[in-house]
């Protein structure tokens, strides 16, 4: 049984960075990809970023504009999200995903919430 658990949210306060870390559990075998979503109470999960396992590209939503930075450990199956200079506006529920081909994605963490104050 494949399980996501993520970890590094908290309370910060606007500009400071937080590491989230999304620990892979239960993979028999390599996963098309790995990423980061964030969801707002209310409004629909937003793509954050995308780690491709199989050559290393990644890629980002439009609104990151470079302040996150997605990375992964392949041997211990260790996906993280790094973010600088957070806003009011990044306050949402983040959570990890696993792709296992090039469509949606099949497996889903738990969340951990980020809540950047003004």
């Amino acid at each position: 049984q494949v399980q996501l658990v993520e970890s590094g949210g908290g309370l910060v306060q606007a500009g400071a960075s937080l590491r989230l870390s999304c620990a892979a559990s239960g993979l028999t075998f390599r996963p098309y990809a790995m990423g980061w979503f964030r969801q707002v109470s209310g409004k629909e999960r937003e793509f954050i970023a995308g780690l491709n396992w199989g050559d290393g590209n990644t890629y980002y939503g439009d609104f990151v504009k470079g302040r996150f930075t997605i990375s992964g450990d392949n041997a211990k199956n260790m996906l993280y999200l790094q973010m600088n200079s957070l806003k009011p506006e990044d306050t949402a529920v983040y959570y990890c995903a696993v792709w296992l081909k090039n469509d949606s994605p099949r497996y889903w963490g738990q969340g951990t919430q980020v809540t950047v104050s003004s």
